[in-house]
């Protein structure tokens, strides 16, 4: 399909730069997608009255950890030079796959020294990594001195908080953003983004939520810097996905299973939660237990397994995520629905507002 098929226009002041406070008091914008589409505007703490005893929230647990490094580039013969990392990917205890500025001076074998800019160094130490490969788009392969927990650790001390490029170019990040920027339910560490429809939840909500009979489930998908990234081709075939780090243990899929056996809805909150679990089901929509790196690319015509339902934030245009909601809803359903939010005031993006999606199976 083309791209441009996904582009609309999204004025500057629908982005939104800080959650709502109560963070359930965001708009709901939900999205019936029959054969007639209804849209209906709420707010998030209005969610149990559009779900039934029985469904079951399918949410992603990963923890956003300070995956933003700076540090001072090494080569014999050469001066240092100031290199800013994003990583997005671990795929060893000591190895990450990360972006890097500016990418193109950059060589394998170069030595780089995060927790230093400039001549000053952070006082809780720096952290040393060697640039083993180099691949397109400014992404590196690092591999660490250090490794496993004392690697975790050493990120913690010299990392930041990765805003979005949306936000981080309008605003510098601060300390409210390391508690914004953070589901309530985080616990597996490794996200370089949080899963944003996520954000959205409060404990009062969550008690509201096992009141009416409505189950809670834990996946886990390590959200990368390539969710991002811009696609730089006219055709969605000719796209590349970025690759993920997914788990869906024994546990919840037998869960969710039978759930789906009863009659119950399968609601994902958030795409990374329904990419994660469309990843793990079988074409007769089981759901299986399921580890690795998922790099599944949802288009319109895509046939889904197992999710019903899909609660999500509002999504840059000609992203892969407004592409995923529009293959589950439509793509006109889709470009009605963000019409209506433009015009009635919806904050879009991270910390923006959300939508409640019914599937379209048409």
């Amino acid at each position: 399909m083309r791209v441009d098929l996904f582009d609309f226009d999204l004025p500057e002041e629908n982005i939104a730069l800080r959650p709502a406070n109560p963070r359930d008091s965001a708009r709901l914008l939900v999205v019936d997608a029959g054969a007639d589409p209804v849209l209906s505007d709420q707010r998030v703490s209005d969610l149990v009255a559009f779900l039934k005893p029985g469904d079951a929230l399918v949410f992603n647990d990963t923890k956003v950890i300070p995956a933003q490094l700076e540090g001072i580039r090494h080569r014999e013969g050469a001066g240092g030079q100031q290199v800013s990392a994003t990583l997005h990917m671990r795929t060893e205890p000591d190895v990450w796959k990360a972006f890097a500025r500016p990418g193109k001076r950059i060589k394998i074998g170069d030595r780089i020294e995060f927790g230093r800019s400039g001549e000053s160094t952070c006082l809780s130490g720096s952290l040393v990594a060697t640039v083993e490969e180099k691949g397109e788009g400014g992404e590196v392969t690092l591999r660490f001195d250090l490794s496993g927990p004392a690697l975790d650790e050493a990120i913690l001390s010299v990392g930041h908080i990765p805003l979005p490029p949306y936000i981080a170019a309008k605003r510098p990040e601060d300390a409210q953003d390391a508690k914004d920027y953070q589901t309530i339910y985080a616990r597996e560490q490794g996200a370089v983004a949080a899963p944003t429809a996520g954000l959205h939840f409060t404990p009062d909500l969550f008690a509201r939520l096992d009141a009416a009979g409505v189950e809670r489930h834990f996946v886990t998908l390590h959200v990368g810097a390539g969710t991002f990234l811009p696609m730089k081709v006219d055709d969605t075939e000719d796209h590349k996905m970025h690759q993920e780090i997914g788990y869906v243990s024994a546990e919840t899929a037998q869960h969710l299973n039978a759930v789906r056996a009863r009659g119950g809805r399968i609601v994902c909150v958030g795409t990374t939660s329904l990419r994660l679990i469309e990843s793990a089901a079988a074409d007769d929509g089981t759901i299986l237990p399921w580890s690795g790196a998922t790099g599944i690319f949802i288009t319109p015509g895509y046939r889904f397994k197992a999710v019903d339902m899909l609660m999500t934030n509002f999504h840059l245009p000609k992203s892969t995520l407004f592409m995923l909601v529009s293959a589950f809803c439509g793509l006109e359903t889709m470009r009605s629905a963000y019409d209506h939010a433009i015009s009635s005031g919806y904050r879009f993006y991270s910390y923006g507002d959300s939508s409640l999606l019914f599937r379209n199976d048409r």
